[in-house]
């Protein structure tokens, strides 16, 4: 496998800028590079419940957060129900003070969400196309989702060198399985933050593919290890 310095971050922006200054700090080179954009439903609510009947929300991730949040300034007493820390974080930053994280996986929140008293209807923003489906998994509760933002493909190209790549969702796996050549991934490194996100590589000739140990950005740094260095 090569040496590892030039990492190409996938994600969508914002969130690449904020991976690529984690890489930098950890001394390697940022390629980035997203293979998804990030599009705001602004018709989102025209959808949506009766905000008064709401009893908790359900976020599965920031951007979820960011766009919901822009959408209304109501509901910032309810309790919220985020993914994970970051999720959680997002919420109170944009206002909602009661944010609890479940520290994991879409699975994860579903249980958080079980374990509570929470009597009524729980929104649910977040992607068009998401990577669960917390409904689904809450069938004794009243759990509705509302698509708020649209994760789309950027049809960019393959960066010309990196050493490494990072995929923090399945739909950025998926993409980049849609445009890189088998042969591309040799003696490169794929690190993925799930098991799902992983899936979609399997025909790709990666040195190796890693997933991170729990499905968060810190545990996908963990596991692609350190820099080495510049040449």
């Amino acid at each position: 496998m090569r040496p590892l310095r030039r990492v190409w971050i996938t994600r969508a922006q914002p969130g690449a800028a904020r991976t690529a200054a984690r890489l930098t700090a950890l001394g390697f080179t940022p390629v980035v590079t997203p293979l998804l954009t990030l599009r705001p439903l602004p018709e989102a609510l025209d959808a949506a419940p009766d905000l008064s009947t709401v009893a908790a929300l359900a976020f599965t991730s920031p951007n979820g957060v960011a766009a919901f949040a822009a959408l209304t300034p109501e509901l910032r007493a309810l309790p919220v129900f985020a993914v994970g820390d970051a999720t959680a974080e997002a919420a109170r930053e944009a206002g909602f003070a009661d944010a609890r994280s479940a520290a994991g996986d879409v699975h994860d929140l579903a249980r958080l969400i079980a374990a509570t008293s929470i009597d009524g209807l729980i929104l649910a923003p977040g992607a068009r196309e998401p990577a669960g489906d917390l409904p689904a998994l809450l069938p004794d509760h009243a759990v509705q989702r509302l698509p708020v933002y649209a994760a789309e493909e950027t049809d960019a190209a393959v960066p010309a060198d990196f050493d490494a790549v990072l995929l923090h969702s399945p739909r950025a796996a998926r993409a980049l399985a849609a445009i890189l050549i088998p042969d591309a991934a040799q003696n490169r490194l794929a690190v993925c933050i799930s098991a799902a996100a992983a899936a979609p590589l399997h025909a790709f000739s990666f040195a190796e593919t890693r997933t991170a140990s729990a499905p968060d950005e810190t545990s996908m740094l963990t596991a692609l290890g350190k820099s080495a260095g510049p040449v």
